[in-house]
């Protein structure tokens, strides 16, 4: 590949690009957890894997540093897998493209892995330095957080004996993030019941959206493929008779769907087309500054399965119109933060069920219990169940924090202005960690991060650079 070979640091960029030829989107994470191993291997390092691919990569202190406490470098080894419509690319088996566009890299077609390559790629930078001045750095990689956290929750903390931990998966430079909300998935579950109807088959399509980050982007007013779907329906549905076949949408609970796709069999075609050409013109209106790009189209198709019935098809609806998603409530605390959502990032229909998965996050435990029933409730309603799994704890402000401090003053005299101290409603692994190590001092920085979880995702080269020299300054510092 050798594309970001010019780039500067260029141990950091080595790794990166090393790590984008190997495929590891969420569940797919042994072969790059085999390439870290592999790493420690070669420079006889100290590590840690588990059954889940998680690894922890031990290097002792350089002389000086005996007696520090040690550092924890944290980040995560999945990425999430996003294409543009029409990209060939099998990001199970093939590695990125990458391309240099001035000051931003990129995927060709999809998603980057910035988030969170570059966390591993600066860990392993640091390790494999032989000039670096620093106390007992344990790299510590965990696998499946982009769906939940997974590998943080099982990871075994007993190698580490560190209690100050920056994490690298923030996605702005000059941000310290030092809380965070909690959250889970959740999924609604509809069982389905099917039969005969004549009529027109037609694919609804909902798509052209802007998409983004179901945490840090939840709050920038772009439209959810998947809820639009149901709005779509309903239109169609109060014009002439019809049953829903199948209903799809998305790939990843946390990430915002930019297209939903539906077969329906109408007794109408005409009036279904008239009423989705004016769903069309109705939603670009109400969207035409967060999603500029947005359509509804519908093209004739054959449907392979009998629809679901009348009364089915009512409830389909009715879960996609009336289950919550989107911004459920702001702190009253800290302004501008969003302390309730969720997103429903990943609809599919099975032959005799549907599923609806959600990511829901809130900093208040409460108000996430009162998602959780009144989800539970309107399903009951339905005739369906729900389901929550990967419950992930917040992370808490500390008032105290000896690394917070000691990171602000190397940044203030670096950047020549202080850093900006914030909260965030995306989940962390940090509350994590924080659960399983009492005491533990955190913060989560990173460089400049554009697009996210989409195929527009970019990572500034000057940010990083700039990120790596401040993190090697607080490492040298940090006796």
């Amino acid at each position: 590949m050798d594309v970001l070979a010019q780039l500067e640091p260029q141990s950091v960029f080595r790794f990166f690009e090393q790590m984008c030829a190997i495929p590891h989107g969420s569940g797919n994470t042994k072969a790059v957890s085999d390439w870290c191993a592999d790493f420690a291997r070669a420079r006889n390092l100290e590590y840690h894997q588990d059954a889940d691919h998680n690894i922890i990569i031990i290097k002792e202190a350089t002389p000086g540093y005996e007696q520090a406490e040690p550092m924890i470098l944290q980040g995560h080894l999945d990425m999430v897998c996003q294409k543009e419509p029409g990209c060939a690319k099998d990001m199970e088996k093939e590695g990125l493209d990458l391309e240099v566009d001035g000051d931003w890299v990129r995927a060709k077609g999809t998603t980057l892995g910035s988030d969170d390559g570059i966390a591993v790629a600066m860990a392993l930078a640091v390790l494999d330095a032989d000039d670096i001045a620093h106390p007992r750095v344990e790299a510590v990689f965990t696998t499946d957080e982009e769906t939940g956290l997974f590998g943080a929750a099982s990871i075994d903390v007993s190698p580490l004996k560190g209690r100050r931990m920056i994490n690298m998966d923030s996605e702005a430079e000059g941000v310290f993030t030092v809380s965070c909300a909690g959250g889970n998935t959740t999924t609604c579950i509809l069982p389905l019941r099917r039969e005969a109807f004549s009529g027109c088959a037609l694919r609804i399509t909902v798509g052209g959206l802007t998409g983004g980050h179901s945490g840090s982007e939840i709050d920038k007013g772009s439209a959810n493929a998947n809820m639009l779907m149901g709005r779509v329906l309903q239109a169609a549905a109060a014009c002439t008779e019809l049953r829903i076949v199948s209903v799809d949408g998305g790939l990843k609970n946390n990430a915002i769907p930019v297209e939903s796709v539906a077969c329906v069999v109408v007794a109408d075609q005409a009036a279904a087309r008239d009423a989705l050409a004016e769903m069309n013109d109705v939603l670009r209106s109400e969207y035409h500054l967060p999603d500029p790009n947005l359509f509804v189209t519908a093209q004739a198709e054959e449907a392979t399965q009998p629809a679901m019935d009348a009364v089915t098809t009512d409830k389909v609806i009715c879960m996609l119109t009336c289950l919550p998603n989107g911004i459920q409530a702001m702190s009253a605390d800290i302004p501008g933060l969003v302390q309730t959502s969720l997103n429903l990032g990943i609809l599919t229909t099975a032959a005799e069920e549907l599923c609806a998965e959600f990511s829901l996050r809130s900093s208040i435990d409460s108000q996430k219990e009162m998602l959780k029933r009144r989800m539970a409730c309107l399903m009951a309603q339905l005739g369906g169940r729900v389901t929550f799994e990967g419950e992930y704890t917040g992370w808490q402000y500390q008032e105290h924090s000896p690394l917070r401090e000691l990171m602000a003053e190397v940044f203030t005299e670096q950047y020549g202005k202080a850093p900006k101290i914030e909260a965030i409603h995306a989940g962390l692994e940090c509350g994590l960690f924080a659960g399983k190590m009492p005491g533990l001092d955190c913060v989560s920085i990173g460089p400049d991060l554009l697009g996210v979880h989409t195929p527009r995702e970019r990572m500034s080269i000057s940010s990083v650079q700039r990120v790596w020299k401040f993190l090697l300054e607080v490492l040298k510092r940090a006796r």
